[in-house]
Parts: C-alpha cells; structure tokens; sequence
C-alpha cells in the first residue's frame, strides 16, 4: 500500500461515501419500500445499484482491493454514454428518459482522477496472474 499516497486513498474513500450515499439517498428507500412489483429490468436495475452501494461500504475500508468495482463503474457508464447516449444524441433523437440516465452518468468524469492507475497496472495488468491449477 505504500505505493499509494495517503491523500489518494482518501479521495477513494470520499468517491465511495459519494456512492454510498448518493444511492443510499436515491436506490435504498425504493428496495426498501416498494410500493409495487418491479417490472423486470426496473427490478435488476434497482438490485445491481443496491449491490454496488452496498459493496462500496466495503471500499471505505478497504479503497484498493475495492477498486475493482470502481473501474466496473466507469466501463460500464462509458460504454452506455458511447453506445447508447452519443449515437442518440448525434442523431437528435434522445428522449427524456436517455438525457436523465446521461446526465446521471456523467458523474464518472471524476472517477479517472481519483483512480491510482499506477496501481492499477501494476497490480491488475504487470503482475503475474494467479496459477489455474
């Protein structure tokens, strides 16, 4: 962990407590109380941002062996912002709903500057995989 700075993993930490309590804010009080079934994408949707605040709670405590879920977020919001979002936009053809779910997901500019990419290719890309056997 030394090759880290201490200030890094703070900022790690406050990106998780965003998360944590942006969906705790936002997600928990529908999983919580839900006044209706889901239907069946609103249900995984729900589910999967519960899931991840709830695993960010882990990243308070532990920011770098959490960082996978971090670098999920942001592949997953940049893949949806250029699959889904650009193409719509370009063709001026994006509803409410898509400008919402975009203006949602553009949060994720700050989670590059706050990940130690250092970190992350030496620990995730360099470094000898584990043995599959």
């Amino acid at each position: 962990m030394n090759d880290v700075s201490l200030f890094r993993l703070y900022l790690l930490r406050a990106l998780y407590l965003l998360v944590v309590v942006g969906l705790g804010v936002v997600v928990w009080p529908g999983v919580v109380h839900r006044e209706h079934p889901w239907e069946l994408m609103e249900g995984v949707v729900a589910c999967m941002l519960a899931a991840f605040s709830s695993l960010s709670l882990l990243g308070l405590r532990y920011p770098l062996q959490m960082l996978p879920l971090l670098l999920w977020e942001l592949v997953w919001k940049l893949m949806w912002l250029a699959l889904v979002a650009w193409p719509q936009w370009r063709a001026d053809a994006m509803d409410a709903a898509t400008m919402n779910n975009t203006i949602a997901c553009l949060w994720v500019v700050i989670v590059p500057f706050v990940i130690p990419w250092r970190y992350v290719f030496a620990h995730y890309l360099r470094k000898p995989a584990e043995r599959w056997a």
